[in-house]
C-alpha cells in the first residue's frame, strides 16, 4: 500500500508540473502579443490518509502527533497579473492604452440594459478603427461602446435628432458615427447634404434617430477622416463633407473590484462573472465623472452608486499596451518546473523498482 502511495503521488506531482509547464509555455507563446496577461502557477499539497490521530496529554503521559501520510500534490491557483505593462508606439490616433486600471466594454450592435452589464466582453487592447457601417470597433470586429454625442438640448429629455450636438447622452451605447444629411427632404432643418445628424434623447433617457434610422430610411453615416481618440476618451474626426469637427463620444471604461477574478474567454478578452465582483462604469479621466447612466437626475428612484458614472484612468494615444510576459521570469520558472517533473519521475522509476524486488520474492 505505501509503495502503490508513492507511485501515486509521483504521478500527481507529473500532472501538475506538465501543468504549470503549459502556463510558462503559453506565456512564451505570447510574448508579443498586445494586451496579453500571463498567468502564475502555485501549488497545493493533495489529501491525506491519517494513519492515527493525535491525542492529548494525560496526567502522566503526554500528548502524540497524528500521523498522516500524504498523496502528492496538484495545481492550487492559476493567477492572472492584470498590472499595467510596458506601451508601444503604433504612430496611430485610434490606437490607445490605459494607464492604470480598467477595461475598455466591446460587445454587439444590440445594446445593453444596466441590469445586463456582465453581458459585455472586458479587454486592454484599444486597437480601434471604424467599420464599414459607422461604428467603431475593435480588431476582431466587436462594438466598443461608450456614451454618443446627441442633442440634449440642454440635457432635457425627450429631444428629437437633429444637427446640434450639444451634449453627451450618458447612455451606454456601441459608438458609432453620426448620420449624414441626405438632401431628401425628411433632413432636419437648415440642414445641408452631409450634415451630420445626432440622436436624440427620448423620455426614458435613451438614445434615439427617430424616422432618420428606421429600415429603408436611405440615411447613411457620414464619411470621415482624422479619427482620434485622445487621453480623455473622446472619440473625434473631421466630416469629409463639410470639413466639421465631429465629436462621436466618449469610450467607457470599466473596473472591477478583484480583476485577476475575471475569467478569461478567449483572445484579450474577459468577461466579469463571479469572483471578479460587481462592475463599475467610468470615463478616462473623469470626463463624465459625476453624472448618472442613462440620463438619470440625481432624484431618480434608480439613481445609485451602482449607475453613477466614475472616474477611470487616463488613456494614451498613439500606443497599445505590450504583453506582460518576462521571458526572463519565465524561463526560470521552465527549469524549476523542469526539474520538479524530473525529480516526480524519479519517485516512479524508484517505486516501480522496489515493486519489482516485492514480486521477485517469491522466486
Amino acid at each position: 500500500m505505501a509503495l502503490t502511495g508513492a507511485m501515486s503521488a509521483g504521478i500527481s506531482g507529473l500532472k501538475a508540473h506538465m501543468d504549470a509547464l503549459t502556463v510558462v509555455g503559453n506565456n512564451v507563446a505570447n510574448v508579443n502579443t498586445a494586451g496579453y496577461k500571463p498567468g502564475r502557477v502555485t501549488f497545493k499539497e493533495s489529501i491525506y490518509s491519517t494513519q492515527a490521530a493525535g491525542s492529548d496529554g494525560t496526567d502522566t503521559v503526554g500528548g502524540t502527533n497524528p500521523r498522516q501520510t500524504g498523496y502528492g500534490c496538484s495545481v492550487g491557483t492559476i493567477d492572472l497579473d492584470m498590472s499595467s505593462m510596458n506601451v508601444d508606439s503604433t504612430g496611430n490616433g485610434a490606437d490607445v492604452a490605459i494607464q492604470g486600471d480598467g477595461f475598455f466594454l466591446v460587445g454587439d450592435k444590440t445594446g445593453v440594459s444596466l441590469n445586463n452589464l456582465n453581458s459585455l466582453m472586458l479587454t486592454r487592447v484599444g486597437k480601434f478603427r471604424i467599420d464599414n457601417n459607422g461604428y467603431l470597433t475593435d480588431n476582431y470586429g466587436n462594438i466598443v461602446y461608450g456614451f454618443a454625442t446627441c442633442n440634449m438640448n440642454g440635457n432635457n429629455k425627450d429631444t428629437a435628432a437633429g444637427l446640434n450636438g450639444d451634449g453627451i447622452s450618458t447612455q451606454l451605447v456601441p459608438l458609432r458615427l453620426p448620420l449624414a444629411a441626405n438632401g431628401k427632404g425628411t433632413d432636419p432643418a437648415n440642414s445641408s447634404v452631409g450634415d451630420a445628424i445626432y440622436p436624440g434623447v427620448d423620455g426614458n433617457g435613451n438614445n434615439d434617430y427617430g424616422t432618420f434610422d428606421d429600415a429603408g430610411s436611405g440615411y447613411e453615416c457620414i464619411t470621415y477622416n482624422s479619427l482620434s481618440i485622445g487621453a480623455d476618451g473622446k472619440v473625434v474626426c473631421v466630416n469629409d463633407k463639410t470639413g466639421d469637427p465631429v465629436t462621436i463620444g466618449y469610450i467607457a471604461m470599466a473596473t472591477v473590484p478583484n480583476p485577476a477574478g475575471l475569467t478569461h474567454t478567449e483572445g484579450p478578452y474577459y468577461k466579469a462573472m463571479e469572483g471578479a465582483g460587481k462592475m463599475a462604469i467610468n470615463t478616462a479621466g473623469g470626463a463624465l465623472a459625476g453624472q448618472y447612466l442613462n440620463n438619470m437626475a440625481a432624484d431618480n428612484a434608480n439613481a445609485s452608486m451602482d449607475t453613477l458614472i466614475g472616474k477611470g484612468s487616463d488613456l494614451l494615444s498613439g500606443f497599445l499596451e505590450q504583453s506582460g510576459t518576462d521571458l526572463a521570469t519565465e524561463f526560470a520558472n521552465m527549469i524549476t518546473y523542469q526539474r520538479g517533473y524530473q525529480a516526480n519521475t524519479r519517485i516512479v522509476t524508484v517505486t516501480d523498482s522496489m515493486l519489482e524486488e516485492l514480486v521477485n520474492m517469491k522466486r
